[in-house]
């Protein structure tokens, strides 16, 4: 199969061809329909992430259909239209008889402890604990978006956050995450004040809905003060960097929520957090760590019922071979890419 990989962390990224997966007893092989090129493949490619073993196929976030199924796989055909989590959990530990499948004791993640969805095939495991059914009128490109992205923002702004219609939520950071967080936001009734230092990012954001935007090289903090009359109910650390992670904290208000949604790696810096601020003003510090497939089907019904539209964080398609530069770049533009192609381009003749 066709593969985006990499031998060396932060070295060439090449579309080469690999030997194709094959389904453990429990798990399944997806022909991948749509891949989305997330911040988190990045950190995966520069190597700040344990799990990751060279040479590595990154992608995580991924729709397709199922290919081959395993031999104790009891839920799922070939053919079904599927998404998946970024975490799959294993069903047996004492986190998934909790229901919190998101924190399994004994999670793989595609893209991170196995090679991922970049390509034209990839392995899931625990197949009936982990698949989702796509919608026959949700297409594949807008379900991919959902396997971390979006679907992380939705339980980081619902579940964890718990907004209430009326309060002020600031995010900071405008990637696919943060816009997600934007309109998710909007939809439950917050107002929203949105920071990034990309103006096109900021213009989406506007356009999702958010009440405010704010360039993150000023003083954010204040300026979140100010807008709110008080500082932000909850305030949603997007990005996942020293900076927006104090600059979130900051912003809230006595008794508000911050949600450290961006990932920190610590080979990129310890985040300064106030905590004598968290004290003082009783403030929760929470994080979030993506969805389970179990708690699909409400985000599920509310883009059904065309209350979110995660579609319109889409903002390009691209084919495999367009993969390397685009992960390359990733956070250079906004809005969500999504690999849709994995065929070879096509050079013109004549």
């Amino acid at each position: 199969m066709r593969a985006l990989l990499f031998e060396s962390f932060a070295g060439p990224l090449t579309v080469r061809e690999v030997p194709a997966p094959d389904p453990s007893p429990h798990g399944v092989v997806v022909e991948v329909a749509a891949s989305g090129i997330c911040r988190s493949d990045w950190h995966a490619w520069q190597g700040h992430d344990p799990d990751v073993v060279l040479p590595h196929v990154p992608g995580h976030e991924l729709a397709g259909t199922v290919a081959a199924v395993g031999a104790e796989v009891r839920r799922w055909r070939v053919g079904d239209r599927v998404t998946v989590p970024f975490v799959n959990a294993c069903g047996r530990c004492a986190q998934c008889a909790a229901g919190e499948h998101q924190v399994c004791a004994r999670q793989t993640q595609p893209g991170f402890t196995h090679w991922g969805s970049l390509a034209a095939f990839v392995a899931l495991d625990a197949a009936d604990v982990n698949l989702v059914a796509v919608p026959a009128d949700l297409d594949l490109a807008t379900a991919a978006a959902l396997g971390c992205r979006y679907a992380t923002a939705f339980r980081a702004v619902v579940h964890v956050a718990r907004v209430r219609p009326g309060e002020w939520v600031a995010v900071h950071g405008c990637g696919g995450v943060g816009l997600s967080a934007v309109q998710i936001a909007v939809s439950a009734g917050a107002r929203v004040v949105a920071v990034d230092v990309a103006a096109g990012a900021l213009e989406l954001a506007r356009e999702l809905g958010a009440e405010h935007v704010l360039d993150g090289g000023a003083d954010v903090p204040a300026a979140v003060v100010e807008l709110t009359g008080g500082g932000a109910h909850v305030s949603l650390d997007a990005l996942g960097a020293p900076v927006t992670c104090a600059n979130s904290v900051r912003s809230l208000r006595p008794r508000g929520r911050h949600v450290q949604v961006g990932l920190l790696p610590p080979g990129q810096g310890r985040a300064d957090v106030p905590m004598e601020r968290v004290i003082a003003l009783e403030l929760q510090v929470l994080g979030s760590h993506g969805m389970a497939a179990h708690a699909y089907p409400e985000l599920l019904g509310l883009i059904s019922a065309g209350r979110l539209d995660p579609r319109r964080l889409v903002t390009r398609e691209l084919g495999l071979d367009d993969a390397p530069a685009a992960l390359a770049e990733v956070g250079g533009r906004p809005g969500i890419a999504v690999v849709t192609s994995f065929r070879p381009r096509i050079s013109p003749t004549g």
